[in-house]
């Protein structure tokens, strides 16, 4: 099979996202809303072998860069085992993992040792009493910990992600800056999305991309555009003192135009967008006995029809009114939750 897999508006298949767990140590007032949901059935969950099968054939494809997600992904057990397994495929560039950092510190060097190239660490707020009122737990010092213990590891290409909300923290862009600053690592700020079951979501909430970078000019000077160079979902910007940070503006300014991204769910399920409604189960033909040519075959043809523009759909819908996936229905699906789907 040559080349690889376009869709009908001619974007490739690039990057994936493998979720590993839907369970998670926090519970984010704009992720998991809720302190209990309808899990996944454990024995549906995909093995390590079964993720480094499907990896293999999506990398054969042309995939090269993989990213580990949950839940919180640190909650699997044996994962330096599954970073060997993923990080020795031949094609896999770009091995990365996104963590709330709260188990971080204890698992730092087995990940660096493993092969996991890239880190992405969560954390929306430096004051331990808000990070307690948004995740409902008050581990906020492992966090601070887990970060400090990926710089001594020597994990490079560090990054922050943070979630910015309207009266709850963009007064503290500017020292999370500086925080990336001490710590050698990128910030990434990200606009609050109506996104699952995020329930607390209001259009009043968001703090913009534009409110962002006027916020920061404030304090550094205006920042300038960098070129991009891939399809990555951050625009990344430096300040006239040379740090780089990004802005994921997916609410106000919709990327969908060269998302390159589809994610795999911790029992096997294909989505081609953040917001998809529905998937393909990729679990059942895999223990089925697919060859690794079935499995690519099945990829491909489902890539080619694909059709996916969730965000710019998703402004539609706010303005119709239609916003939120109901509770009763993320119950009875836990696909449509974004701790199945891995953000």
């Amino acid at each position: 099979m040559d080349g690889i897999p376009v869709d009908v508006f001619g974007r490739p298949m690039g990057a994936l996202r493998i979720s590993l767990t839907d369970r998670c140590n926090l519970r984010c007032r704009y992720c998991m809303p809720e302190e209990e949901y309808a899990w996944l059935p454990r024995e549906d969950l995909l093995t390590f072998e079964e993720i480094e099968r499907l990896t293999e054939a999506f990398v054969s494809l042309g995939v090269d860069k993989v990213r580990l997600t949950g839940g919180e992904p640190l909650l699997r057990r044996g994962l330096p085992e599954l970073v060997r397994r993923l990080a020795g495929l031949p094609g896999v560039k770009d091995l990365a993992m996104t963590t709330n950092g709260v188990l971080l510190a204890k698992h730092a060097e087995q990940l660096r040792e493993a092969g996991l190239h890239r880190l992405t660490i969560s954390l929306d707020t430096l004051r331990p009493e808000r990070f307690s009122a948004l995740t409902r737990r008050g581990t906020h010092p492992d966090v601070l910990a887990g970060i400090n213990a990926a710089v001594a590891t020597g994990l490079t290409d560090l990054k922050i992600d943070t979630v910015v909300m309207r009266g709850f923290n963009e007064d503290e862009l500017v020292d999370l800056i500086e925080f990336g600053k001490n710590m050698s690592a990128e910030v990434r700020f990200i606009e609050y999305m109506d996104v699952g079951g995020a329930t607390g979501w209001t259009p009043e909430k968001v703090f913009s991309r534009k409110e962002i970078l006027e916020t920061l000019a404030q304090e550094y000077g205006p920042a300038e555009e960098l070129r991009k160079t891939d399809a990555a979902p951050a625009d990344r910007f430096v300040l006239p003192d040379g740090t780089v940070f990004g802005i994921i503006s997916s609410t106000t300014q919709p990327f969908c135009a060269t998302c390159d991204r589809s994610r795999l769910t911790a029992d096997g399920m294909w989505l081609r967008c953040l917001y998809a409604m529905t998937g393909t189960d990729l679990r059942t033909p895999l223990r089925d006995g697919a060859s690794l040519d079935d499995l690519r075959d099945l990829i491909t043809g489902i890539w080619q029809q694909r059709r996916d523009r969730g965000a710019v759909e998703r402004i539609g819908q706010r303005a119709r009114g239609q916003v939120f996936v109901s509770l009763e229905n993320l119950k009875r699906d836990p696909h449509l939750e974004m701790h199945t789907r891995g953000g």
